[in-house]
């Protein structure tokens, strides 16, 4: 089936104020507290059409937010792609050469390859590096409902059930060549208590996907003691926050060709009842759910050949 065409209904934000920064960075900013505490860094724009990310920092730039303690930093990371967003072709500016959220390999970024993706994440390695705590704002394909993403180690579980927001958590592979940011070492390592957190916020240009946004930093924020109380309560929308709802992804699931196909219009979070049922045809191929109550998570349904098009996962008990 065709893929929605979602309106447009957030703007994008004029971040030309941000790119000096002032950490040696073009479009990091750090906010040092003067008290001791963690690292934590927020991270919009690791792909230039997500923009509910920069309006987030936009919003607490302009609203003068002050840590607790420790130090916060506020950071664009695909500014360059994010500068070409177009209202009228909101697609088109997702990156530049290649998709930032791949290359956080040390092979790759150690090696002699160019791209405009690999030079700025090589800009920005080492203060990805001196962060404690990360949150990488990002936004979806669908109007599915928000997800925490983290690979399922120990560490992220704690930090996702600590932060409560959104309502759904996802804890498995990202099923994907190459690896995220929240993949990269020292947040991928057991040893390491430096943890990162991937936050899907919803459709990428829906207005409820601002607020999404905004509440998931804030609620990151607040499980790390880094903003005021008054400060919170005066930005946040959703509070209380609803029941966390976590999920274990078991699997992702490819296209092998350009005729995929879902048989409806799913958005994600769906809990398909029965094994066996059929949710898409690739080409001839019947694709069916693995087991019981198998939960959808992130259909992609303008995937074409060799795509990951869906994860599917499992309430947990």
């Amino acid at each position: 089936m065709p893929s929605v065409n979602y309106p447009v209904e957030l703007s994008a934000p004029d971040i030309s104020a941000y790119m000096a920064g002032n950490t040696g960075v073009d479009y990091i900013t750090r906010i040092d507290s003067g008290k001791p505490g963690p690292h934590v860094m927020l991270n919009a724009l690791m792909h230039g059409n997500e923009i509910c990310g920069a309006i987030t920092l936009d919003h607490l730039f302009k609203n003068k937010i002050q840590p607790t303690r420790g130090i916060l930093s506020l950071g664009f990371s695909n500014y360059k792609a994010f500068l070409r967003f177009d209202p009228q072709r909101p697609l088109m500016s997702r990156y530049v050469d290649e998709d930032m959220n791949r290359v956080w390999v040390e092979e790759r970024l150690d090696s002699d390859e160019d791209s405009w993706e690999l030079r700025r994440a090589r800009e920005m390695r080492a203060y990805f590096e001196s962060v404690d705590y990360l949150l990488d704002i990002h936004s979806m394909s669908t109007a599915s409902p928000a997800v925490t993403l983290c690979n399922g180690l120990d560490k992220e579980r704690d930090l996702t059930r600590k932060v409560g927001f959104p309502e759904h958590a996802a804890f498995g592979s990202g099923f994907v060549v190459g690896r995220r940011l929240i993949e990269y070492t020292p947040y991928h390592d057991v040893n390491d208590p430096k943890t990162g957190l991937l936050v899907e916020c919803g459709q990428h240009w829906l207005k409820d996907t601002a607020v999404t946004a905004l509440d998931s930093a804030l609620y990151f924020l607040k499980a790390l003691d880094m903003v005021a109380p008054e400060f919170f309560d005066a930005h946040v929308t959703n509070n209380p926050p609803p029941p966390l709802r976590e999920l274990e992804i078991t699997e992702g699931v490819y296209s092998k060709s350009n005729a995929f196909r879902f048989t409806e219009q799913y958005i994600g979070m769906e809990v398909i009842e029965k094994a066996g049922t059929v949710i898409a045809r690739d080409g001839e191929e019947d694709i069916v759910t693995p087991y019981d109550n198998c939960v959808l998570v992130m259909p992609n349904h303008s995937a074409g050949a060799k795509m990951r098009v869906v994860r599917f996962a499992r309430l947990s008990e």
